[in-house]
């Protein structure tokens, strides 16, 4: 199998990563389906697809033509038996948590058409904890996109122990197909490349807000007018999530037992609020003001 062989994409997962790697697909020509339990998560994605493609024609982005025919290449589906049957490449963009994703690839693996290739664009948990649940380990592979997918052009392709060569050069090659930056990871590490470094930048910066030495703003204000970065790491949470990251170090505390991995005080304090981040409206900074 190579990449020419892919037609039909599935996207397991309708929340903010799972609706715009839907739409990319759609966009760029593969029928593409999409699911998730929740109805209304469903609904949601539906109406982003709905205001994206028209707003991409207003800005001469894409012709009317090109917006109508990726709209019709795209469906959702509360169905997973029905969202997988014909499909030649699956991307699970489920939660963060490991025992919802090992049954969630028990499902696929007996769902899916036994060629198809089974990604998870999981951030944190390697595949190689995942791939013994189904009966086609060197076919489930991290292909890790960055938040917003429709616009990060970095994907992280993680060739764990168990992933064939084959499926590592076919998720490259369908990254390049989808217009993004694919890098190789060769081995598994924890975070893989970048979020490996962002995880050290925003350790230290949450250590220096809970020591006092600067507030949040000013140190964000560091980074973007000393380092050069386009926003610092507390916006950056803001943007890809508090909860996300708050379920993560929940996770690798559960796996490591290390005191250092549990989230920050103040984290835990933004969580119990529902102050998630952009998508609540407010987190380290207040967005409802705007």
């Amino acid at each position: 199998m190579n990449v020419d062989d892919i037609k039909n994409i599935c996207v397991v997962g309708a929340g903010n990563m799972g609706h715009q790697i839907s739409t990319l697909c759609a966009i760029r020509g593969y029928h593409t389906t999409c699911t998730d339990i929740s109805a209304e998560t469903l609904e949601k994605a539906e109406k982003f697809v709905d205001r994206y493609l028209p707003g991409r024609v207003e800005k001469g982005r894409l012709t009317e033509e090109e917006a109508r025919r990726a709209r019709e290449r795209i469906r959702f589906t509360p169905s997973l038996e029905e969202a997988v049957e014909n499909a030649d490449y699956v991307i699970e963009a489920a939660v963060e948590v490991l025992d919802v994703k090992r049954r969630l690839f028990a499902d696929l693996d007996r769902m899916a058409p036994a060629h198809a290739t089974l990604a998870t664009n999981s951030s944190a948990i390697v595949s190689s904890r995942i791939a013994d649940v189904t009966g086609r380990p060197e076919k489930v592979v991290n292909l890790h996109f960055f938040n917003p997918a429709l616009v990060m052009k970095l994907v992280e392709v993680v060739q764990g122990p168990h992933v064939a060569d084959e499926t590592a050069g076919i998720s490259i090659d369908l990254c390049k197909r989808l217009g993004k930056v694919p890098v190789h990871v060769k081995k598994e590490v924890e975070g893989f490349l970048l979020n490996r470094i962002f995880k050290a930048i925003l350790q230290e910066a949450k250590w220096l807000l809970e020591m006092g030495v600067a507030s949040f703003e000013d140190i964000d204000k560091a980074c973007v007018y000393g380092a050069g970065h386009p926003m610092g790491p507390f916006r950056l949470e803001d943007l890809t999530g508090i909860d996300l990251s708050y379920t993560m170090a929940m996770e690798r505390f559960k796996r490591t037992g290390e005191p250092g991995d549990w989230p920050s005080p103040q984290t835990v304090e933004r969580v119990l609020k529902g102050e998630f981040g952009q998508k609540s409206g407010k987190g380290w900074y207040d967005y409802a003001k705007k």
